[in-house]
């Protein structure tokens, strides 16, 4: 059945094509999103939600959402997706990021001439007939200091910009590296250094926590007389009052800001202060930014319900398209490894250890990790997949660490979780053979190959003589066929390994009896 998309919000004709041309089934109702209970009632039908702003997915909408798999954003702004609640339920989120950066920055750069030379108060006035030449004295831009706060890709466009105006460029940004500012042709400062030295300030960063009122009160008594503020980053990360006070006491000689705390903002503190200029969050408000964001969004989708490839998810690994059928093979591997040791696992996990080894370290490990800490958790937890294992895992300190190596031993490549409990270590590897399926190469240091089928008898045993006859003699006159035999063992006459493929669910009653067999020491029924 093809996956079914509901797309909530207004989207292009172009992107709904898209999905049409690619075999999803797809709803186009862009007034549903405005209609949280019309939402509500049929979310739980679709395998993924289109949105841009309007759409308020909320804890409440993600518990309705049985089998939606993906949320994509048109768009870079997701304040109106619940992340933490659709990542528990393991649905991907995922933006839009570059789609509108350039349109948003040449924004800013707009924004910057417009409170620079107070082009809006001047347009006012001369289509009301003043002229008033001497009241609207500018501020060249040309020489002077541009200090931005975040250098990311917007902020980086932002940067090119203002260098070809012939500005100098200040950046802080933890995260940006002195080789990429020396490439951009920026200088990285400390935030107090910026707010010192900058004419111009523009803010380019996520809502978060620790940007949240980044320029106060405090912040603009570092400034220097005369400094314009630009902000068509997010409403919240310039304190309103503290702006509008500084600007009434001519501290800061202009702001212009695209973005509000309370948006739509029909009422603002900022609105009517001098040398104010504002737009209605108008920053990726261009066609082609709204065509591109819409476009990259639907084939966004369409590559993760169909290909399984992950592009700009807030919380899930990224897997190209490319790489998404190099890895799958190598996906399952790692949940069935993760899954053996979760169902064998009976007590409190502390860490687990990935050893990626020869061809697969050079693949994207990180997705791998994630799909062995699903199978891992699953067995204890249920409700657990790639996108939230890592997320629980985390949560319930549990250390993770991943190894890559070169080729070691027979296997041109293979992966090695070590699970750590507190009270022993226990390890599984495997590997994928030429024909594409996973293979167990080696449990608890004991060697030997088995292909996991969806019923298999785990026995740990004493290497005895008349051992193998005895099991094989009580699973067939119980009427539990077998399907595939594998065996290994330290050494002869020492501790020894079965796993044993059989063509159903092995009856509690049997598991008894196999366990009463002479020198068996463990039985698992093991899923996969």
């Amino acid at each position: 059945m093809a996956p079914k998309v509901l797309i909530s919000d207004k989207l292009s004709d172009a992107a709904v094509q898209i999905f049409k041309d690619r075999g999803i089934d797809v709803d186009f109702l862009p007034d549903v999103g405005k209609d949280k209970d019309k939402l509500l009632d049929i979310i739980g039908k679709y395998d993924g939600l289109a949105i841009r702003s309007a759409t308020k997915v909320t804890e409440k909408i993600i518990a309705a959402a049985d089998n939606l798999k993906v949320i994509g954003r048109a768009g870079i702004g997701v304040d109106n997706v619940d992340i933490p609640k659709a990542t528990a339920r393991g649905i991907i989120v995922m933006n839009t990021p570059f789609g509108n950066a350039i349109t948003t920055a040449e924004h800013a750069i707009a924004m910057m001439f417009a409170a620079a030379r107070q082009i809006p108060a001047a347009d006012a006035s001369t289509q009301a007939g003043k002229w008033e030449k001497s009241r609207f004295m500018g501020k060249e831009i040309t020489s002077k200091v541009l200090g931005l706060i975040g250098c990311g890709n917007i902020g980086s466009i932002v940067a090119d910009r203002a260098i070809g105006l012939k500005m100098k460029v200040v950046a802080f940004d933890p995260f940006l590296t002195p080789e990429r500012a020396a490439s951009l042709g920026v200088e990285k400062v400390e935030l107090d250094d910026l707010l010192k030295r900058a004419d111009f300030i523009t803010l380019h960063t996520p809502l978060t926590d620790k940007t949240r009122n980044i320029i106060d009160a405090a912040a603009i008594a570092k400034m220097k007389n005369g400094t314009y503020i630009i902000n068509c980053a997010r409403g919240g990360l310039v304190d309103e009052q503290a702006v509008r006070e500084a600007l009434d006491a001519g501290k800061l000689s202009g702001a212009a800001f695209d973005v509000f705390v309370e948006e739509p903002a029909k009422e603002n503190v900022l609105f009517g202060a001098p040398n104010f200029v504002s737009t209605p969050h108008l920053g990726a408000s261009t066609s082609e930014a709204q065509e591109n964001v819409a476009l990259q969004v639907a084939e966004q989708m369409c590559d993760y319900l169909l290909d399984g490839a992950v592009t700009n998810a807030l919380n899930m690994p990224s897997i190209s398209a490319e790489e998404a059928p190099k890895l799958a093979p190598f996906v399952r591997l790692a949940e069935q490894l993760g899954s053996f040791a979760g169902q064998l696992t009976e007590s409190g996990i502390e860490a687990i250890r990935l050893e990626y080894a020869g061809a697969v370290a050079e693949l994207n490990t990180k997705a791998l990790t994630s799909a062995a800490l699903s199978g891992l958790l699953t067995p204890l937890l249920q409700t657990v997949n790639m996108v939230s294992a890592p997320i629980v895992a985390r949560d319930r300190g549990i250390q993770v660490e991943e190894v890559r190596r070169e080729k070691k031993g027979a296997y041109e490549t293979y992966i090695r979780l070590t699970v750590v409990t507190e009270r022993q270590e226990r390890s599984v590897a495997g590997t994928v053979f030429a024909d594409g399926k996973p293979r167990i190469i080696q449990v608890k240091g004991i060697n030997m190959e088995a292909e996991l089928g969806p019923h298999m008898l785990y026995i740990t045993n004493e290497d005895k003589p008349g051992f193998i006859g005895q099991l094989g003699m009580e699973l067939g006159s119980s009427g539990v066929n077998i399907a595939t035999f594998n065996l290994g063992r330290i050494a002869p006459g020492q501790d020894a390994i079965c796993l044993v493929e059989v063509d159903g669910q092995v009856p509690q009653e049997v598991m008894d009896r196999l366990a009463a067999v002479s020198h068996v020491k463990q039985v698992k029924s093991l899923r996969f």
